[in-house]
């Protein structure tokens, strides 16, 4: 799997993203944006087992720094700094690469910004998401759904059912308020890293292959969103 860096400029800084395109199939390769955790970077475990199973199954995956983990920090930025990052590094994939399909999203903190740009509008076909932190670990009353109705785009997520973060009942009503194509895939006995017991009969590889696979056939029924903005 090759892969390419480069510098992006956010602002008056810069930080890096990476980009593995998808295992060849004859087709159009579609690309996902995917943004790390608070708590990861751009090379932490779950990124890159999330961007080897994507590649398998014919997704290009670009993966990028926020600015704070750039730098070495682990205090995450303000939101409207990761949602400019973001959109910096959107903004160049679509100069290098001219996608057939660009989604955008990543990994709970990541994919919460995304969800953010989205909300307010922000063009691209598809959002997915990975661990949405509906809710900080043991505050269920402090809700960070305010902004899911103003979604339009189709949204793709994937959380588990023993994830601290994301309480299943309380994302159930959540939606309730969403009007986009949202598809909510429960993964059972995965905790917010996609982590399985033993005891589950399954491995957090298979967990990753089940999510990419139904990815890529979620990525095939995609319509096209038209131009960025």
């Amino acid at each position: 799997m090759s892969t390419v860096e480069w510098k992006v400029a956010v602002g008056t800084e810069t930080t890096t993203a990476l980009y593995e395109p998808g295992a060849p199939s004859g087709k159009q390769v579609p690309v996902f944006v995917c943004a790390h955790g608070a708590g990861g970077s751009m090379t932490d475990r779950s990124m890159l087992a999330t961007a080897k199973a994507f590649h398998e199954h014919g997704i290009g995956m670009v993966r990028f720094n926020f600015l704070y983990k750039e730098k070495g920090s682990s205090r995450p930025d303000s939101m409207p700094l990761l949602m400019e990052t973001t959109a910096a590094v959107v903004a160049r994939v679509r100069e290098e690469l001219y996608p057939d399909r660009l989604v955008i999203g990543g990994r709970s903190m990541g994919g919460r910004a995304a969800s953010m740009l989205a909300a307010d509008g922000y063009t691209a076909d598809g959002l997915l998401l990975l661990a949405y932190p509906l809710h900080p670990a043991g505050q269920p009353e402090k809700l960070r759904d305010a902004h899911l109705p103003k979604i339009r785009m189709p949204v793709l997520a994937f959380s588990g059912t023993r994830d601290p973060l994301c309480t299943r009942e309380l994302m159930d009503v959540a939606l309730q308020k969403v009007t986009a194509p949202w598809e909510m895939q429960w993964v059972e006995g995965a905790d917010h890293s996609f982590h399985v017991l033993k005891s589950s009969g399954t491995t957090d590889a298979a967990v990753m292959d089940g999510i990419a696979t139904m990815s890529a056939e979620w990525l095939a029924r995609l319509p096209k969103a038209g131009a960025a903005r």
